[in-house]
């Protein structure tokens, strides 16, 4: 193996696990297919791509989107694949590889999207203010309010998003922790743990583990064999960094948040979309996006019905209430959870996916497989994932894996979910969450900060690992 190819397969093998979607797509074009790994177009895609993740990585620094740089990449990848294969005789491989990709990245998009726009329809009524509030004046020491946190982290981040959850419980502890720098940085290591390691065992709780469902390779109870894990990846470092949080008690606040009319009911609609999701997928085969989207029209007609009935929310309100109130025209409008969506979010992950299809489709993702997972075997791969996911996002690094989609048993597809999930939790700048915290607790809670408590959370990063091959073990046998 000459030093040309060798450095090729390294690199493939970091584009495997740093972006989200080698994707093969000789599958879509049938035997046309031309592999251009040792070609200057293959070269100069994966400058193309570096170059466009370098500036996503440094989006603290210069401040610009991280959907702007991928998205353009994306264009130019495609542009140059489609151009050598239009001038070589194969003008429409590249676009059914191309409308592949593209329905994959629809699917999970929409998906998300309704998501979303649920989680910001609970946020405009209120329903994470009251739970907040209710925190806050309940006057708890910083220990207990160190475990409540984490606790409730783990627990609504497998239906929420773990960034929303993060923040909502990240405003809790600057509220009541105000300048105690040590208790802040502790309690955001635990929500940053907790979050991660919560959204591990649910289909719901992460994009990683939505993207493993929607595939069909996990059935969606079968997540639920990594709750007992995904509790010991969170226990074990909150376990070690109770002792370092103060034994204080804190002054309580009379903070108190009403939910404006309809929360109540929003959430139940959400569990019902939920519902909806799982049941087309499970019972009629059809794909989990079609069951959100419909439960969309749930929180439609449901707007629907707050606006007609917009003088129940200004019967008893004084006259500042009142004026404010009728300001707006509508109660409640779905459209505007739609807007307040995280589109910078969305379209990053579409421009992600359309430039590592390219890479896919020029020939990597073989080279990639090989390496990874037929030299290091299947639990060795899936534990680096976890390590790699610490350093980057960890949905480009299963979406990578998905669409290598390598042999393996459902204990190892388990075991990825599990790492891809929990590995970002290592590093402050690994997850969404993490970095989402160190803006919103800036001073308090740091990379360095962060990266004090890391020996901790990779004892419980092993554990967890351990726990998943030793208590799912029937998982592991066959493929």
């Amino acid at each position: 193996m000459n030093t040309q190819t060798r450095l090729i397969k390294l690199l493939s093998a970091f584009l495997l696990f740093a972006t989200p979607g080698l994707v093969l797509a000789s599958a879509a074009s049938g035997d046309q297919h031309l592999d251009l790994t040792n070609h200057w177009v293959g070269f100069v895609s994966i400058g193309i791509f570096v170059l466009a993740y370098l500036l996503v990585m440094s989006e603290e620094f210069t401040h610009l989107r991280k959907s702007k740089p991928v998205i353009l990449g994306a264009g130019l990848i495609w542009g140059i694949i489609g151009w050598y294969y239009a001038n070589h005789g194969l003008p429409h491989a590249a676009e059914q590889a191309v409308r592949h990709n593209l329905l994959e990245y629809a699917e999970l998009m929409l998906f998300l999207l309704v998501a979303m726009t649920y989680i910001n329809a609970m946020e405009e009524r209120r329903v994470f203010d009251a739970l907040r509030a209710w925190l806050v004046r309940s006057g708890f020491g910083f220990r207990s309010l160190f475990w409540i946190t984490g606790i409730l982290a783990f627990f609504i981040s497998p239906v929420a998003d773990n960034l929303t959850t993060a923040l909502l419980m990240c405003a809790v502890v600057l509220a009541v922790g105000g300048d105690n720098s040590r208790f802040v940085t502790l309690a955001c290591v635990n929500i940053v743990v907790g979050a991660n390691a919560g959204g591990a065992f649910s289909p719901f709780g992460d994009i990683t583990t939505l993207m493993v469902w929607q595939k069909g390779i996990v059935e969606f109870w079968t997540f639920f064999a990594l709750f007992v894990p995904s509790a010991v990846n969170f226990l074990v470092p909150a376990a070690i960094m109770h002792f370092a949080v103060p034994n204080v008690k804190p002054e309580a606040s009379g903070e108190k948040v009403e939910t404006k009319r309809g929360a109540k009911r929003i959430i139940f609609l959400f569990l019902a979309t939920i519902g909806t999701a799982v049941s087309f997928h499970n019972f009629l085969h059809l794909p989990p996006v079609i069951g959100m989207l419909t439960g969309l029209g749930y929180l439609q007609l449901f707007g629907f019905y707050l606006k007609k009935t917009i003088y129940k929310d200004i019967q008893g309100t004084d006259d500042v209430e009142h004026d404010a109130v009728m300001g707006s025209p509508v109660a409640f409008d779905v459209f505007s959870p739609v807007a307040k969506a995280e589109w910078d979010t969305l379209f990053f992950f579409y421009g992600v996916v359309l430039c590592v299809g390219g890479l896919g489709f020029l020939g990597y993702l073989g080279m990639a497989s090989e390496m990874m997972y037929s030299g290091w075997g299947a639990t060795n791969a899936n534990i680096a994932v976890g390590l790699l996911s610490a350093i980057v996002d960890n949905i480009p690094v299963m979406f990578a894996v998905l669409t290598m989609n390598p042999e393996m048993s459902i204990g190892q597809w388990l075991l990825v979910t599990l790492t891809a999930g929990v590995g970002g939790s290592l590093l402050s700048v690994g997850s969404a969450a993490g970095v989402a915290l160190m803006g919103q607790a800036r001073g308090k809670y740091t990379f360095f900060g962060h990266l004090k408590w890391t020996p901790a959370i990779a004892a419980g990063y092993i554990a967890s690992i351990y726990v998943h091959m030793w208590i799912n073990e029937a998982y592991f046998t066959g493929v």
